[in-house]
C-alpha cells in the first residue's frame, strides 16, 4: 500500500519563514516537518511514497532525493499550477497503480496510528476514511459529524462560530480506494472537502471518520509553529529526538559544545555542532539549530533559532524565530512573536518589537527600533509613510522599481476606471519616478491626468476640481537634494488620511497588486489650460478689491521652483507692480538648504528695502509655503508671519473660526478675541488641519511653518493663494506689515527636543500626565499642561524619530525657560 504526501503548499501565513523555502522544509526541533511525516509513514510500513510538489519543488526534491537515507522509496509528482488537495493526488495517479492508498499532509505534525486507521477502513468497507481529531477551536478546519459506527453524516469546511456543530475536525489524512480518483477531473483545481466529499456523501457512498486519540497540529501559523516546537520538547508527540539527553529535558546534538557555566533550563534542544559559551542562559522551549554560536551573556527563552546563526554577547531573544544564516549583534533584542527571515543582520542595540516580521536579506541598523514589518526595504524603518509621504534616497531607497510597486498598491486601493492626477517638481529624479508610477497606474486600470512639472498647490487644485479620486505628487525632499518625497493625495487634494495610508501599506506589504486585462489598460492625458483655470478660479474666489487703487509694489522670489510657471499668468491680472527673482525652473537645484534659504531671504530683504516695496514674498520650490519680508527688508519669522496673517484676516472678517495647531503661541487667542473670532485648536497633523479648514465656518488656517490655508479657495496649504490673499488684505488695510506686526503682543514661546527611545515613549507620556497632578491638561495632540499662572507646556512624541518635542510659553522668556526646563527634566527621567 502506497502513501501520498502532499507537499505543494506555499505557507503564506508563515512568511517570512516560507519566503524562500517551502513550508514542508521548516524545521521542527531541527528536522523538517515533512521528515517527521515520512518517519511516521515508515514506522507504519509505508515505504513507497509519492510526494506531490509545486511551490519551490526543487528544494524538496534536492533535500529528500529518492528517500534512500530514510530507508524509503520516494517519487515525485509535480504540479505546474496549483491543483488543490484532490487535483494534486489525481496528478500522481499513475504512480498509485490502482491500489488502495493513504494521503497525508507534509506540513502537519502528528503521531496518528496509521496502522489502526487502515484496519478501521478495511473493517468498515469504506470508500474513504477521513482521519479526525477533536480540537478546542474548529474554525480553521473542516468539521465533521459521525454516527456511533463512525459513518460520516455531515461536514462543513472552515465554518463560522454560528455554523459550528462539532469539535471534530478533518486532519487531512485519508485512506482511499482507487476508484475515488475517477471523481477528480484531471488538470483542474479540485478540493477533497469542498468538491469531492460533498458529492460522495450526497450519493450515500460509504465515507467513514476515524476519530484518533493522537497528537495532531496543523503548522499553519507562527503560533502553531511555536506550539509544535514546545510540544515536541515536552514529549507530547511520539517521535524520536536526535542527540542525547544531557539532563532531564535538555537535548544536545552531535558535536555540540555547551560550556559548564552556561545556564540551561529545559526542555530545550541544542543542535549539532552548536556552541554555547559561558554566561549564556537558555530557558524553556528554546531550540538551537546546527552550527549556531551563542556568545557570553546572551539570553534566550522560547526562541527557535535555525541553522548557522550567530548570536552575539548580551542579546535577548524571547518567543521569536530567527532564520538561518542570520547574525544577531551585541545587545540586540528580538521580542515575542517576531520572526527574522534568513540571512538578515540585526545590528548592535537594535530592537525588533513584538509580532514584527523581518523578511530575508534585510539589515536592521544599529540602535533602530522596528515596530512594523520590514518587507520591501533593505533596512529597518518604522512605517512606509513619514511626515512628507514616502521618502528616501534617490535610486537607493526610492527606486523606479519601488515607485512601480507603490503606484500598483495605490491603484489597487482604487476602483478600476478611476482617474488620478500626477505632477512633480522641476527635478529630473522626480520626473523619472513619476513616469514609472504612471505606467503602473495605467496598467492597473487607473486613468492618469498628468500635469507634468507643476506647483504642488496646482496639483491639489486639479485633483479636487476634476472628477478624480486622488493624486500623486513627487518632489525633492526639502533641504536634501539626494532624496525625494512621494506624496499621495485624496479626492479633495489633501494628503491621504492615516486610515488610507494604512490601507495602502497593507496592500504594499502583501504585494497583492491588481492587474488590468489588455482591454482595461487605462489612458494617459495631459489636461489643457490648467494654469489659466487655476488663476481664474483663484482671482474669482479671493477678494481683490482695492488692489489696483493701492498701487502696491512687491518683490517676489520663486526659488527656481514651479511657482514660476504660475506667476506670469497670475501677476498680469492682479494689478500690482512686481519685481521677481529666480523666476525660472532650476533643474540642477530643485531644493534649498537652510543656509541657501537664509542667504536668498537676505537678498530679498535688500531688494525690498532698496526698491521701497510694500513687502517681499519668497515661495518654497513647489509653491506650497511662503516666507515674508516687511517693507524695511526685515524677515518675519514663520511663527510671527502666522500672527500677521491671522490679524489681517480676523480684522477684516470680524467673525467665524480659525484653525491652528496646538503648537501655536496663545497670543493667537488674544488676536482672535480682539477681533471677535474663535480659535479651533487641532493636532499638528496636516490632514487634521486640512479637515478643519474645510468646515463652513472656518475663515483661515495656518500651520506656523509658512503654510497657509485659504478656505474660500481651497482647504489645502497653498502658498500662491496665500500670497494673493495677502495682497488684497494689505491693499485694503492701508497698513504696512511692520505696523501690523508691532500691534500684535510679543510671544515668548520656546521649543526643545529630548531624545527618547521608541520603547519608552508611552511611559514618558504616562509620567507627564501623572506629573501634571491637578493642573489642567489638554490631549488634542500630545499632552498640554497649563499652570495656574497661565504658563503652559506641550509634550509631543515625534511620529517618525526617536525624540519627544516640548513647547513652553510664558509671560517672558525667563518664565517660559523655567517651565521648559522643569518638564524637559520630567521627560528625561521618564525616558531613562
Amino acid at each position: 500500500m502506497k502513501a501520498v504526501v502532499m507537499a505543494g503548499g506555499e505557507g503564506t501565513r508563515l512568511r517570512p519563514m516560507t519566503a524562500n523555502q517551502p513550508k514542508p522544509l521548516l524545521p521542527l526541533v531541527n528536522r523538517p516537518i515533512m521528515e517527521h511525516v515520512l518517519r511516521l509513514l515508515k514506522r507504519h510500513g509505508f515505504t513507497e511514497t509519492v510526494v506531490t510538489v509545486q511551490f519551490l519543488a526543487a528544494l524538496i526534491r534536492n533535500y529528500f532525493a529518492d528517500g534512500e537515507e530514510l530507508g524509503m522509496a520516494l517519487s515525485y509528482a509535480t504540479e505546474e499550477v496549483p491543483l488543490g488537495t484532490a487535483g494534486s493526488v489525481r496528478n500522481a495517479a499513475e504512480a498509485l497503480r490502482d491500489d488502495r492508498f493513504l494521503v497525508i499532509s507534509g506540513d502537519a505534525l502528528t503521531d496518528i496510528d496509521l496502522t489502526d486507521m487502515v484496519r478501521f477502513h478495511e473493517e468498515n468497507g469504506a470508500l474513504v476514511t477521513i482521519g479526525l481529531k477533536r480540537v478546542p477551536n474548529p474554525l480553521e478546519f473542516g468539521i465533521i459529524i459521525v454516527d456511533e459506527r463512525g459513518r460520516i453524516r455531515r461536514f462543513l469546511e472552515k465554518p463560522t462560530w454560528g455554523q459550528v456543530f462539532s469539535d471534530t475536525v478533518n486532519t487531512g489524512i485519508y485512506v482511499m480506494e482507487p476508484e475515488v480518483l475517477g471523481r477528480v477531473a484531471e488538470g483542474t483545481p479540485v478540493d477533497w472537502s469542498g468538491d469531492v466529499f460533498p458529492g460522495l456523501l450526497a450519493e450515500g457512498a460509504p465515507l467513514y471518520g476515524y476519530v484518533a486519540d493522537c497528537y495532531w497540529e496543523d503548522v499553519g501559523t507562527h503560533a502553531s509553529y511555536m506550539k509544535a516546537q514546545a510540544d515536541l520538547l515536552s514529549g507530547l508527540v511520539d517521535v524520536d529526538l536526535q542527540g542525547f539527553e544531557l539532563s532531564p529535558g535538555v537535548w544536545v546534538g552531535e558535536g555540540a559544545e555547551v560550556d559548564a557555566e552556561a545556564v540551561l533550563k529545559g526542555p530545550l534542544y541544542v543542535g549539532d555542532y552548536a556552541k554555547v559559551e559561558p554566561g549564556v542562559e537558555l530557558r524553556e522551549f528554546t531550540v538551537l539549530g546546527s552550527n549556531v554560536v551563542v556568545k557570553e551573556g546572551a539570553f534566550l527563552h522560547r526562541a527557535v533559532v535555525h541553522d548557522n546563526v550567530f548570536i552575539a554577547p548580551s542579546t535577548n531573544l524571547r518567543g521569536c524565530v530567527i532564520g538561518k544564516n542570520t547574525d544577531i549583534m551585541t545587545g540586540a533584542r528580538v521580542e515575542e512573536g517576531a520572526v527574522v527571515g534568513d540571512e538578515c543582520v540585526i545590528e548592535a542595540e537594535a530592537y525588533v518589537s513584538s509580532q514584527v516580521k523581518v523578511y530575508p536579506f534585510k539589515t536592521i541598523e544599529a540602535g533602530a527600533v522596528v515596530n512594523t514589518s520590514v518587507i520591501w526595504e533593505s533596512r529597518g524603518q518604522r512605517t512606509l509613510f513619514g511626515p512628507r509621504g514616502v521618502s528616501g534616497l534617490i535610486n537607493v531607497e526610492i527606486t523606479p522599481e519601488l515607485a512601480v510597486r507603490l503606484a500598483s498598491a495605490y491603484a489597487t486601493t482604487l476602483r478600476k476606471g478611476a482617474a488620478v492626477v500626477t505632477g512633480c517638481d522641476a527635478s529630473r529624479a522626480a520626473r523619472t519616478l513619476k513616469r514609472a508610477m504612471i505606467s503602473a497606474l495605467t496598467s492597473t486600470a487607473i486613468d492618469v491626468q498628468d500635469l507634468e512639472a507643476c506647483a504642488l498647490p496646482m496639483a491639489r487644485f486639479e485633483t479636487a476640481r476634476e472628477d478624480c479620486v486622488g493624486g500623486v505628487y513627487i518632489r525633492t525632499t526639502p533641504g536634501d537634494s539626494q532624496s525625494v518625497d512621494i506624496m499621495f493625495l485624496d479626492a479633495g487634494g489633501a494628503d491621504l488620511s492615516l486610515a488610507a495610508q494604512r490601507k495602502l501599506e497593507r496592500v504594499f506589504g502583501r504585494q497583492e497588486y491588481r492587474r488590468a486585462f489588455p482591454g482595461e489598460i487605462a489612458e494617459l492625458t495631459y489636461p489643457a489650460r490648467t494654469i489659466e483655470t487655476y488663476t481664474r478660479d483663484l482671482l474669482r474666489r479671493v477678494d481683490m478689491s482695492g488692489v489696483r487703487e493701492a498701487g502696491l509694489k512687491i518683490v517676489l522670489d520663486c526659488a527656481g521652483g514651479t511657482a514660476s510657471l504660475v506667476l506670469p499668468t497670475l501677476l498680469g491680472k492682479v494689478g500690482v507692480e512686481v519685481l521677481t527673482r529666480n523666476n525660472r525652473l532650476d533643474e540642477a537645484n530643485p531644493t534649498e538648504t537652510l543656509a541657501e534659504r537664509m542667504r536668498d531671504l537676505q537678498r530679498l530683504g535688500e531688494l525690498v528695502s532698496s526698491s521701497r516695496a510694500a513687502f517681499g514674498v519668497r515661495f518654497d520650490p513647489v509653491g506650497e509655503r511662503i516666507s515674508l519680508v516687511n517693507e524695511n527688508g526685515e524677515l518675519i519669522g514663520d511663527d510671527r508671519a502666522l500672527l500677521v496673517m491671522l490679524d489681517l484676516v480676523a480684522a477684516e472678517r470680524r467673525g467665524g473660526r480659525v484653525a491652528l495647531p496646538v503648537t501655536t503661541t496663545r497670543v493667537a487667542e488674544q488676536v482672535c478675541r480682539f477681533h471677535g473670532v474663535q480659535v479651533e485648536w487641532t493636532s499638528t497633523s496636516q490632514s487634521v488641519l486640512t479637515k478643519a479648514a474645510a468646515r463652513p465656518d472656518v475663515v483661515f488656517a495656518g500651520d506656523g511653518r509658512g503654510g497657509f490655508l485659504m478656505p474660500e479657495f481651497g482647504a489645502t496649504v497653498d502658498g500662491i493663494a496665500a500670497f494673493v490673499r495677502l495682497v488684497g488684505l494689505v491693499a485694503r488695510t492701508r497698513l504696512t506689515l511692520s505696523q501690523i506686526d508691532r500691534r500684535i503682543p510679543e510671544a515668548h514661546l520656546l521649543r526643545r527636543s529630548v531624545p527618547t527611545a521608541w520603547a519608552a515613549k508611552g511611559g514618558v507620556m504616562r509620567h507627564v500626565v501623572e506629573a501634571a497632578g491637578g493642573r489642567a491638561i489638554d490631549t488634542t495632540d500630545g499632552v498640554r499642561v497649563t499652570e495656574g499662572d497661565g504658563r503652559w507646556v506641550l509634550v509631543l512624541p515625534d511620529p517618525s524619530e526617536a525624540v519627544t518635542h516640548l513647547w513652553a510659553e510664558g509671560p517672558d522668556d525667563d518664565a517660559a525657560q523655567e517651565v521648559l526646563e522643569e518638564w524637559a527634566a520630567v521627560v528625561e527621567r521618564a525616558g531613562s
